[in-house]
């Protein structure tokens, strides 16, 4: 398990030290700054003070969502011609690897890392540690907007819940296929709108799966943060949050597992509003 682990680890994640390495070594690359946070969802101002040498920023809010989509929760997925045209504006082109950074707890390069990977982008990472992480190896950032040349890159999928990865559009009760995880923080706050878990879904917070300095754990921890929560004795078969952004955490950390499970797009969110019965994942 551990060298299949390392395989999914290297071909999901990247490392500030290698990215640094490839960068110096003048290898084509394509950085994404994801800044984002619930609090704080448009980061363009802290692109602006400070970022890794030739990233562009990404607009989660509007380049990673569709928000003119109504009653598929607050960020329903966005249409793959719409990614390939903010891509190509990001200058992504064919053949050259994209890593997909952020600031905050992995949630904004998670959601870039999933949408780019099922609209049909074959080589995406993560920078394990976000920005955080580069800027503590000692690596500096620069300031002010970049121009990228247009790029060329063109993506296979078109329908996001129908792409190169799988979803589950619908969410309700337990599933009969397998096991739900829910990566929401807490939902027992007072302040929490969608208070109750999905009934016998496993509450794995996707902070949990991050260290104390926001690097995915190690797999051996993973493994036993999962087995804690009893998600062996079945299947997992998808992954929701409150929004369905957070949800990619949880989606990337079970990549590094091996396991292939799906997103539930609008996850709680679209529940409360739909009501909606849970479906079997797309192909």
């Amino acid at each position: 398990m551990t060298y299949r682990a390392d395989i999914f680890r290297s071909d999901t994640l990247i490392s500030a030290e290698e990215l640094h390495s490839r960068m110096e070594l003048g290898q084509p690359l394509t950085i994404l700054d994801v800044r984002w946070r619930p609090d704080r969802p448009d980061g363009r101002v802290d692109h602006a003070f400070g970022h890794i040498e030739g990233a562009v920023y990404v607009d989660l809010e509007n380049q990673l969502a569709d928000r003119s989509v109504r009653g598929q929760g607050p960020y329903p997925l966005p249409s793959g011609r719409s990614v390939q045209t903010a891509a190509r504006g990001w200058g992504v082109r064919n053949g050259v690897p994209i890593i997909v950074y952020d600031n905050w707890n992995r949630a904004g390069s998670a959601r870039a890392w999933w949408i780019l990977r099922a609209a049909g982008a074959t080589e995406v990472r993560i920078l394990d540690g976000g920005l955080t992480a580069w800027t503590a190896a000692g690596h500096g950032i620069v300031t002010g907007p970049e121009h990228p040349d247009p790029g060329d890159i063109d993506l296979t999928h078109d329908d996001l819940h129908r792409g190169e990865l799988p979803t589950l559009t619908e969410i309700a009760a337990v599933p009969a296929a397998g096991v739900v995880i829910d990566a929401r923080g807490r939902y027992d706050r007072p302040f929490e709108p969608i208070r109750h878990p999905i009934p016998g879904a496993r509450h794995i917070p996707g902070r949990a799966l991050l260290d104390a300095h926001g690097f995915l754990r190690p797999v051996s921890e993973l493994e036993e943060l999962f087995a804690r929560a009893d998600v062996y004795q079945a299947p997992v078969v998808g992954v929701c949050c409150g929004s369905g952004v957070m949800a990619a955490v949880g989606i990337a950390a079970l990549t590094v597992l091996g396991v292939n499970a799906a997103l539930i797009p609008g996850s709680w969110s679209h529940a409360a509003a739909a009501a909606d019965r849970i479906a079997a994942p797309t192909p």
